[in-house]
């Protein structure tokens, strides 16, 4: 089986896989400081809890976003006696990188394009919603051509609560109506559909760029929260990263 690893700035996502598919799954917050030693424990009280025997695990792809913890998590990934895949400059991905400098685009972005482009076809948008809202966008031919990067929807709360001194942070499900009739549903109104305009907005434009026959993926923690106020959004795919993790195990040999 295959461990399949997604460290994003907010969450980290594990994941278990074999031949068929996902086997389990787990998330937890990301920690920068943690060290090598404290993921080793993470990792093992994981498997222990769902009683997963390490000897079946026969290698590991990670993909992070977050430099200084990387290197820890590779070095507690080490534990298990397999192959460990960095995702990262120099990798096989099997598709072309059509921006500028192809080295500075991020490794969760490869990654989802790949997986999209694989499940359900080119041209595509995947909308990744996390600590920042990511759209990725897969050319007609199959090529990762760029996207955009927005403010996710928990640092657009946070900013609204840090610049002013009467509101404050509320939870992140829909108010009675558009028209907030107190102060936290004016706010969860104002973040809810205000961000879905966002998606919606940018979608929208490269749609009209691509051809209407394009498709639209979105993932990351907070898409439950926000696609059911989209319009634009064709499926929600809770776990294309792990699939696309595993693509690209698959391609570089593993």
């Amino acid at each position: 089986m295959l461990l399949a690893i997604d460290m994003g700035n907010t969450q980290t996502v594990v994941g278990l896989l074999d031949d068929q598919g996902l086997v389990r799954h787990w998330r937890f917050a990301t920690e920068r400081s943690r060290t090598a030693d404290e993921y080793r424990l993470l990792l093992r009280g994981l498997f222990d809890l769902d009683e997963i025997d390490m000897d079946t695990i026969t290698g590991v792809v990670l993909s992070s976003v977050v430099p200084h913890a990387t290197e820890a998590l590779k070095v507690a990934s080490e534990m298990i006696d397999g192959d460990v895949l960095i995702v990262g400059p120099g990798i096989k991905t099997g598709m072309p990188i059509l921006i500028d400098n192809p080295k500075e685009v991020g490794a969760d972005r490869i990654v989802n394009a790949v997986a999209a482009r694989h499940i359900y076809g080119a041209p595509a948008v995947v909308v990744d919603f996390g600590t920042s809202t990511n759209f990725d966008v897969v050319g007609r031919d199959g090529e990762y051509l760029g996207g955009a990067i927005a403010p996710g929807l928990e640092v657009s709360m946070d900013a609204l609560v840090l610049a002013t001194a009467a509101l404050r942070r509320v939870s992140l499900e829909p108010p009675r109506g558009p028209v907030g009739k107190g102060t936290v549903e004016a706010i969860q109104s104002g973040l809810l559909y205000g961000h879905a305009g966002l998606v919606d907005g940018i979608v929208g434009r490269i749609v009209d760029e691509l051809g209407p026959d394009t498709t639209t993926v979105a993932t990351g923690g907070l898409a439950p929260i926000i696609v059911p106020h989209c319009s634009t959004v064709d499926h929600t795919d809770e776990f294309l990263t792990l699939t696309g993790l595993r693509l690209l195990w698959d391609r570089n040999g593993g």
